[in-house]
């Protein structure tokens, strides 16, 4: 089994940032891509960034990677109250089963205006 443990979320002010991290665990055979989605109350969770489109088309926001961590990375810059939502860290991965979609649990960001 493989797991997506994503932490770095909070309470910051307009104009602020915040870091988001998302570690895969387990039996990771091959991580093929990692990404960021955001769902805000009452709408779509929406794309943010993925590794496989390098820096984020809203760009604000920078995803990076580190290998050896299996670790993706949010990068939230200038932050805006429209940027409140749950944070959802996407990965498709292969372990000895096969290739998979995985989700984390969602961390919550909040801008405050």
């Amino acid at each position: 089994q493989v797991q997506l443990t994503e932490s770095g979320g909070g309470l910051v002010q307009a104009g602020g940032f915040l870091r988001l991290s998302c570690a895969a665990s387990g039996s990771i055979v091959k991580i093929h891509t990692m990404g960021w989605y955001r769902q805000a109350p009452g709408k779509q969770r929406e794309l943010v960034a993925t590794l496989t489109s390098g820096e984020s088309v809203k760009g604000r926001f920078t995803i990076s990677r580190d290998n050896a961590k299996n670790t993706v990375y949010l990068q939230m810059n200038s932050l805006k109250p429209e940027d409140t939502a749950v944070y959802y860290c996407n990965a498709q991965i292969s372990d000895w089963r096969g290739k998979y979609e995985y989700w984390g649990q969602g961390t919550q960001v909040t801008v405050s205006s």
